[in-house]
């Protein structure tokens, strides 16, 4: 018998480990993946970003019943193993309804003023580097962000200063990089390289270690959760099975917090038949829409190493003409010849060697609106990703927007690519959060309607996918949801 069995070591589920850990309470968790070890070809552009070193070999099945590789992370830590460590809270306008060119983005059950406090104690537990009021759509602090902000390097400082003199308002991102500790690792940026404890605040690095200080968590890798049951009478889950060495195991709960990630939880419930009394798990699947941007100017010289440093949210809030919202827009980890390469496999290697020396590399996201006919479902026991794009003409105007500026800025040449459903950029919305037990599968506080013992804390659970990376946010969500599930250890 566990207290509490969490599944996934990500960013879910490593914080509502640490925020349950001194409770004292017997915690499990269980992790499909192993450690990434520390011999691991880690700063390897080529074995990474060509050959795909840390990928499964899992497929799903797109809406035409052709397979894929997700491009998603098995690994202790889940995918924040390899993200790009931006930790920026979702704006307060986000948690209200908001209008958009092609549809309507809900409201949250609760403000931005609910979520604040559980803001600030991700922000401490993931060691944010920032600075507080460089950006102006920034919702309200409490205080200052932990540390100080990872510093620009001079060809990044240079870019910044090109922006600002076009009238944009580049922000400080808030980050999870101890870049001086990162660099001792290797000289390469963060952004898609995988983290083996070297300066990325992740989910391991963080949340897990935390939760694994106090002797009554432990956690078991290689355990791939098969299924849940549910008692027939009072609808708590009284069993989790998953396999382990080839072996099945089965485990008592107290409590069960689903963190395998918003399509794999999504795909757990329904292929046990629980918590989906509402038909809601699987729907409104939501992937940002994302494109990257290569800004070239054979005049400038970019020597930096990790770049990430910046963004714009200049159209967050409207097109900056009293419009409807287009975006986010961020620094890119920097895009080297080995990177370029791959991702342009005819592109000679010398050609490849100049863009990349000359050109900065941004992403632009915009917000993917939830739809009912965008989902997971399964398809003979296999998953199939049914997604429904929305609001792309935001995200159109956004780019073509972010172009304007650059080429202002002194780049005359910019291009652009959109990223496609193999890339999972910020997977959310798959089990959410709501008011109303017929349209959503969780609470407000990510408690199952349909199971007391039941808790959802990875991004699943988001209502909104916003317009900006998701960790913070479900770190927030996890911290507050382990608040709750203490006070049911208590009673």
């Amino acid at each position: 018998m566990s207290d509490v069995v969490i599944i996934g070591s990500g960013m879910g589920g490593a914080t509502v480990a640490a925020g349950l850990a001194a409770t004292g309470a017997r915690i499990v968790i269980l992790e499909r993946g192993e450690r990434i070890p520390d011999d691991a070809p880690a700063r390897d552009p080529n074995r990474i970003f060509r050959n795909s070193a840390f990928l499964s070999d899992e497929t799903w099945l797109d809406e035409t019943g052709r397979r894929f590789s997700p491009g998603n992370y098995y690994h202790v830590g889940g995918n924040s193993k390899l993200y790009g460590a931006v930790l920026i809270r979702y704006r307060a306008e986000d948690f209200e309804e908001m209008q958009h060119a092609e549809g309507v983005s809900p409201a949250w059950p609760f403000s931005y003023d609910t979520l604040a406090p559980w803001y600030d104690a991700a922000e401490q537990l993931y060691k944010v580097r920032g600075e507080a009021g460089s950006d102006p759509t920034e919702p309200a602090h409490s205080g200052p962000f932990p540390f100080a902000p990872v510093p620009d390097e001079p060809a990044i400082a240079n870019v910044r200063a090109r922006l600002q003199e076009t009238g944009a308002n580049p922000f400080t991102l808030p980050l999870g990089v101890d870049i001086d500790q990162w660099l001792s690792g290797g000289r390469t940026g963060w952004d898609g390289y995988p983290d083996t404890r070297c300066g990325k605040m992740d989910a391991e690095t963080c949340g897990l270690e935390e939760a694994l200080h106090h002797e009554n968590v432990e956690l078991i890798t290689g355990a791939h959760v098969t299924g849940l049951s549910a008692h027939p009478q009072d609808g708590r889950i009284c069993e989790v099975t998953y396999r382990c060495k080839g072996e099945t195991h089965r485990l008592k709960p107290g409590t069960v917090v689903l963190c395998a990630g918003a399509v794999q939880s999504a795909a757990l419930l329904l292929a046990s038949d629980i918590g989906n009394g509402s038909d809601q798990v699987g729907r409104c699947f939501m992937n940002h829409n994302a494109s990257a941007l290569i800004a070239f100017d054979p005049r400038f010289r970019n020597d930096s190493i990790y770049q990430k440093t910046f963004g714009i949210n200049d159209w967050y809030l409207s097109d900056g003409n009293g419009g409807s919202p287009l975006g986010n827009v961020q620094l890119l980890g920097r895009v080297v010849p080995d990177i370029l390469k791959a991702n342009v496999p005819t592109l000679p290697m010398p050609v490849a060697r100049y863009v990349s020396g000359h050109a900065v590399d941004f992403y632009a996201i915009s917000e993917d609106l939830p739809d009912q006919q965008s989902r997971i479902v399964l398809n003979g026991g296999e998953i199939q990703l049914l997604w429904q794009r929305s609001n792309m003409v935001a995200h159109k105007r956004l780019v073509a927007m972010t172009k304007s500026t650059l080429r202002a800025a002194g780049f005359p040449i910019v291009l652009s690519r959109l990223f496609d459903g193999r890339v999972p950029s910020h997977q959310c919305g798959t089990i959410r959060i709501g008011a109303d037990p017929a349209q959503s599968a969780l609470d407000p506080e990510c408690r199952s309607w349909d199971h007391p013992n039941l808790f959802v804390t990875d991004a699943a659970c988001l209502p909104t996918s916003a317009a900006v990376n998701p960790a913070l946010t479900v770190a927030a969500m996890a911290l507050r949801a382990a608040d709750t599930i203490k006070k049911d250890l208590a009673a």
